[in-house]
């Protein structure tokens, strides 16, 4: 009889209560410890994990490793990078919504990335310099020029990332860029991890050819990361990167920065340090967290 081995690996999907883990030397279908479901714990993908391999070649998820961050919808943990993407035409993009995208990024210690898509439809000087200027990494794309993804393509070798966007901005044609093999990819992974068995919305772990992960996430949209990682009003500031070097100069302890006299952020926006369209997303994001109810959060 074979002997159990342990071994430590990655969740690249779950599907229908089974875990397929990658480890150094394959992916490995498993089954989840009792505990788990008794402890009301829900593997990701994402997470690191330790198994035992047994002798018919499947698995048993033993231990789930402390998890650096994760996210409620889509679901999916330790997350390096949150690429939003926006076009800067066809569609028009909504700078509120890469603002509430790029707060909820920061809110859970997960790095955000801008990507405009589309440049060649229009010109992306007013894009960059908002969020160049707020402190962010930014890339430029056209959606049909390999060489403009090269510098995205290598930002993202051996990291964790999810895509998120506005329907229309090009985020298939944006993954197809940056590694063609992905489409090959989505459809030998499904068949190994069994989607042909099971209908499913989950994410998928989907392995960059020079290093890294790209997360497929079906089904998914920005509005419902907006609808599941809603942010409280006192932890906004912090999720405004821009705004930092004005902790603690405003008139009033607790000065909301809204509606306050002698406010530096307001001083700020005034004088052009802080974007005014990044300002707007602030407030209407703190009027909207004021509004909420405590059970509308999920």
């Amino acid at each position: 009889m074979m002997e159990q081995v342990k071994q430590s690996g990655l969740i690249l999907q779950s599907i229908g209560g089974f875990y397929y883990v990658e480890t150094a030397d394959a992916v490995y279908e498993c089954k989840a410890r009792g505990v788990f479901r008794k402890e009301h714990i829900i593997p990701l993908s994402g997470d690191r994990v330790t198994i035992t391999v047994q002798a018919d070649g499947t698995g048993i998820l033993e231990d789930i490793l402390p998890r650096r961050n994760s996210l409620v919808r889509p679901p999916i943990a330790n997350v390096d990078c949150l690429a939003i993407v926006t076009s800067v035409a066809e569609p028009k993009p909504n700078l509120q919504l890469v603002d509430k995208l790029i707060a909820i990024a920061e809110n859970a210690a997960i790095e955000p990335i801008v990507v405009i898509t589309k440049s060649d439809l229009d010109d992306t000087a007013q894009l960059e310099s908002i969020y160049r200027g707020a402190g962010f990494r930014l890339f430029v794309v056209t959606n049909t020029s390999e060489i403009s993804a090269a510098e995205l393509k290598a930002f993202l070798q051996g990291k964790v990332t999810a895509f998120t966007g506005n329907s229309g901005v090009g985020k298939s044609s944006l993954l197809n860029l940056i590694d063609a093999s992905l489409c090959r990819e989505t459809g030998e992974i499904s068949k190994k991890l069994g989607r042909g068995r099971h209908t499913t919305r989950s994410v998928v772990l989907l392995p960059l050819s020079g290093g890294g992960y790209l997360a497929d996430t079906p089904g998914f949209s920005a509005l419902d990361m907006e609808r599941t990682q809603p942010i409280d009003k006192d932890a906004l500031f912090d999720c405004f990167r821009e705004f930092q070097p004005y902790f603690g100069k405003c008139r009033f302890t607790g000065c909301s920065h809204v509606h306050e006299p002698d406010c530096a952020i307001r001083t700020a926006v005034e004088t052009g340090e802080i974007s005014r369209s990044r300002y707007e997303s602030y407030v209407a994001m703190h009027e909207e967290a004021k509004l909420r109810k405590p059970w509308e959060s999920i």
